[in-house]
């Protein structure tokens, strides 16, 4: 069995810290695409009221087998404190039976906590155990500093025990 690292990222940070996981605990990469148009400030204001209040989006892929995975890490974006509607969408379409989870939120400022809050729940509904879970501030960070602070949680929470 394998790790998975499914992830949706808009401005890149969330796919920063996506591959810096992928690359230190020898996962496979899957990035979520959200099929609306999310760029501007109209489109960022709607996809925040979408967030907020848990609608769903057209995504590719529409859905994922998860039978070749045992351990799942799931990582969003925080909107107005929630996770984004395309991890939502995929997390409902997803069977999490008897696969551990760990969950990860990036954030400009704060309210990671509340997204990874709901992400647990949602994930929790679907059958999964969550084994961890982190929030990543990266407001103002460079990639290299991301690289830096992901490879530092990576240590700090033993992620790497969860390598098979």
């Amino acid at each position: 069995m394998a790790t998975l690292i499914m992830y949706y990222s808009q401005g890149g940070t969330t796919e920063t810290v996506a591959k810096t996981l992928a690359e230190n605990l020898d996962g496979s990469l899957l990035k979520i695409h959200d099929l609306k148009n999310r760029d501007g400030f109209k489109n960022r204001l709607l996809a925040s009221i979408n967030a907020f209040r848990e609608n769903k989006t057209d995504i590719y892929p529409a859905r994922v087998d998860l039978e070749n995975f045992d351990t799942i890490y799931i990582g969003t974006p925080t909107w107005a404190g929630n996770p984004t509607p395309a991890i939502l969408t995929i997390i409902d379409r997803c069977n999490f039976t008897g696969k551990d989870v760990v969950l990860f939120a990036t954030m400009d400022s704060s309210r990671g906590d509340s997204n990874i809050a709901r992400l647990e729940e949602k994930v929790k509904m679907r059958g999964a155990r969550v084994i961890e879970s982190f929030t990543i501030e990266t407001k103002g960070k460079s990639p290299e500093k991301l690289v830096n602070d992901t490879e530092a949680i990576i240590e700090m929470k033993d992620l790497k025990m969860y390598k098979r």
